[in-house]
């Protein structure tokens, strides 16, 4: 038997580093197996964290129920919260600063047990605001919005990971 090239041996030996220090890739958080058919129960369920939930859900091979009680588990929003305020305003006592805070209180159950208590997260950006690109802030202000439910939907799904 030949003994492998160097640049050979130094993948297998890489791979086999990477494999054993629980790397995964990115975006695909393993879950425990009582969670991959959860339901997300929410007030509503089309804002932009349960959006990016059950997104993250997926992509980590979970497949979500439609139904409460066709699932495994529960993962109750307790609350989806987007409020604003203004940091700074100009000479002329005009909003030209803003704080976005985007909190999630979640609990996950299973049956009549409560498996995770309930526990808050929340994520928050600042942004200048001009009255002379009104629209270009507010699609600004949008976009923050969103990348926030994404960054706490991966907070939630590490969270959920170690149960």
């Amino acid at each position: 038997m030949r003994p492998l090239p160097l640049s050979r041996l130094a993948v297998v030996i890489l791979a086999a580093l990477v494999s054993s220090c629980g790397f995964h890739l990115q975006g695909r958080t393993p879950l425990p197996e009582f969670l991959r058919t959860a339901y997300v129960e929410a007030a509503d369920p089309q804002t932009d964290f349960v959006q990016s939930l059950h997104k993250a859900l997926r992509v980590s091979g979970a497949h979500p129920a439609q139904e409460r009680d066709r699932a495994s588990a529960v993962v109750n929003i307790l609350k989806d919260e987007v409020s604003r305020r203004v940091l700074s305003v100009s000479a002329a006592n005009r909003p030209s600063e803003y704080e976005v805070s985007y909190t999630v209180r979640f609990s996950v159950s299973r049956g009549d047990q409560e498996v995770l208590a309930p526990r808050e997260v929340s994520a928050t950006r600042d942004f200048s605001f001009d009255e002379r690109l009104l629209l270009a802030k507010e699609n600004e202000e949008t976009i923050l919005r969103e990348t926030m439910a994404r960054d706490l939907a991966d907070i939630v799904m590490r969270q959920l990971s170690s149960l």
